[in-house]
Protein backbone atom coordinates (compact mmCIF):
# COMPACT_ATOMS: atom_id res chain seq x y z
CA UNK A 1 0.00 0.00 0.00
CA UNK A 2 1.18 3.14 -1.22
CA UNK A 3 0.67 6.53 1.04
CA UNK A 4 -0.16 9.69 -0.75
CA UNK A 5 1.38 12.98 0.09
CA UNK A 6 -1.02 16.16 -0.64
CA UNK A 7 1.06 19.59 -0.58
CA UNK A 8 -0.91 22.73 -1.08
CA UNK A 9 0.91 25.92 -1.89
CA UNK A 10 -0.83 29.07 -1.51
CA UNK A 11 0.60 31.47 -4.30
CA UNK A 12 -1.24 35.17 -4.49
CA UNK A 13 0.34 38.31 -4.90
CA UNK A 14 0.70 40.52 -2.05
CA UNK A 15 0.88 44.61 -2.48
CA UNK A 16 4.25 45.66 -2.58
CA UNK A 17 3.12 48.28 -0.36
CA UNK A 18 1.93 46.10 2.34
CA UNK A 19 4.83 43.78 2.77
CA UNK A 20 6.86 47.01 2.97
CA UNK A 21 4.40 48.52 5.43
CA UNK A 22 5.25 45.74 7.68
CA UNK A 23 8.84 45.84 7.08
CA UNK A 24 9.24 49.13 8.27
CA UNK A 25 6.83 48.02 11.56
CA UNK A 26 8.84 45.15 12.04
CA UNK A 27 12.31 46.91 11.91
CA UNK A 28 10.81 49.51 14.35
CA UNK A 29 9.91 46.55 16.79
CA UNK A 30 13.17 45.07 16.66
CA UNK A 31 15.35 48.47 16.85
CA UNK A 32 13.66 49.35 19.76
CA UNK A 33 14.08 45.89 21.27
CA UNK A 34 18.03 45.92 20.32
CA UNK A 35 18.55 49.25 22.30
CA UNK A 36 16.18 47.86 25.05
CA UNK A 37 17.88 44.48 25.61
CA UNK A 38 21.25 45.96 24.54
CA UNK A 39 21.36 48.49 27.68
CA UNK A 40 20.33 45.82 30.13
CA UNK A 41 22.84 43.44 28.70
CA UNK A 42 25.44 45.82 28.53
CA UNK A 43 24.64 46.91 32.36
CA UNK A 44 23.94 50.67 31.50
CA UNK A 45 24.27 52.71 34.78
CA UNK A 46 20.94 54.84 34.36
CA UNK A 47 19.01 50.91 33.12
CA UNK A 48 20.01 49.63 36.03
CA UNK A 49 18.89 52.65 38.28
CA UNK A 50 15.61 52.43 36.60
CA UNK A 51 15.26 48.62 36.90
CA UNK A 52 15.95 48.80 40.37
CA UNK A 53 12.82 51.28 41.08
CA UNK A 54 10.84 47.89 39.69
CA UNK A 55 12.61 45.90 42.43
CA UNK A 56 15.14 43.93 39.61
CA UNK A 57 18.79 43.66 40.97
CA UNK A 58 21.63 44.52 38.55
CA UNK A 59 21.91 40.56 37.44
CA UNK A 60 18.22 40.54 37.01
CA UNK A 61 18.45 43.21 34.87
CA UNK A 62 21.19 41.63 33.05
CA UNK A 63 19.12 38.40 32.39
CA UNK A 64 16.20 40.44 31.38
CA UNK A 65 18.42 41.89 28.61
CA UNK A 66 19.50 38.62 27.58
CA UNK A 67 16.32 37.01 27.17
CA UNK A 68 15.10 40.59 25.38
CA UNK A 69 17.89 40.04 22.80
CA UNK A 70 16.71 36.23 22.37
CA UNK A 71 13.42 37.26 21.46
CA UNK A 72 14.08 40.07 19.19
CA UNK A 73 16.37 37.76 17.26
CA UNK A 74 14.07 35.12 16.78
CA UNK A 75 11.42 37.67 15.38
CA UNK A 76 14.50 39.13 13.41
CA UNK A 77 14.87 35.77 11.03
CA UNK A 78 11.80 35.59 8.70
CA UNK A 79 11.71 31.81 9.34
CA UNK A 80 11.45 32.00 12.92
CA UNK A 81 9.53 35.58 13.16
CA UNK A 82 6.08 34.02 14.11
CA UNK A 83 7.55 32.04 16.91
CA UNK A 84 9.84 35.35 17.87
CA UNK A 85 6.21 37.03 18.22
CA UNK A 86 5.07 34.69 20.57
CA UNK A 87 8.14 35.25 22.53
CA UNK A 88 7.99 39.20 22.69
CA UNK A 89 4.58 38.93 23.44
CA UNK A 90 5.51 37.00 26.77
CA UNK A 91 8.41 39.48 27.33
CA UNK A 92 6.37 42.74 26.69
CA UNK A 93 3.31 40.91 29.23
CA UNK A 94 5.93 40.67 31.57
CA UNK A 95 6.83 44.51 31.47
CA UNK A 96 3.15 45.17 31.49
CA UNK A 97 2.76 42.87 34.88
CA UNK A 98 5.68 44.92 36.05
CA UNK A 99 4.33 48.37 35.68
CA UNK A 100 0.93 47.48 37.07
CA UNK A 101 2.33 46.02 40.01
CA UNK A 102 4.92 48.99 40.86
CA UNK A 103 1.62 51.56 39.63
CA UNK A 104 3.40 52.80 36.75
CA UNK A 105 2.20 55.95 34.65
CA UNK A 106 -0.57 54.66 32.18
CA UNK A 107 2.02 55.51 29.32
CA UNK A 108 4.06 52.74 31.07
CA UNK A 109 1.30 50.27 30.51
CA UNK A 110 0.11 51.13 26.93
CA UNK A 111 3.58 51.01 25.59
CA UNK A 112 4.10 47.52 25.60
CA UNK A 113 0.93 47.15 24.27
CA UNK A 114 1.29 49.58 21.05
CA UNK A 115 4.72 47.43 20.74
CA UNK A 116 2.89 43.93 20.42
CA UNK A 117 0.40 45.46 18.09
CA UNK A 118 3.15 46.61 15.67
CA UNK A 119 4.96 43.44 16.41
CA UNK A 120 2.21 41.01 15.41
CA UNK A 121 0.80 43.65 12.75
CA UNK A 122 4.07 43.89 11.02
CA UNK A 123 4.59 40.22 10.99
CA UNK A 124 0.62 39.70 9.53
CA UNK A 125 1.61 42.67 6.20
CA UNK A 126 4.79 40.50 5.85
CA UNK A 127 4.10 37.02 6.43
CA UNK A 128 1.42 35.24 4.35
CA UNK A 129 1.49 32.31 6.92
CA UNK A 130 0.76 34.54 9.93
CA UNK A 131 -2.30 36.09 7.70
CA UNK A 132 -3.57 32.45 6.80
CA UNK A 133 -3.67 32.06 10.39
CA UNK A 134 -5.62 35.11 10.94
CA UNK A 135 -7.72 35.02 7.90
CA UNK A 136 -9.39 31.01 8.75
Amino acid sequence: MQAAVYTTAQTTSVPAARVWIGRVMSALVVLFMLFDGGTKALKVPAVIEASAQLGFTAGMTFGIGIIALICVGAYAFPRTAPFGALLLTGYLGGAIATQVHTGAAAFSLVFPIILGALAWGGLALRDPRVRALISR
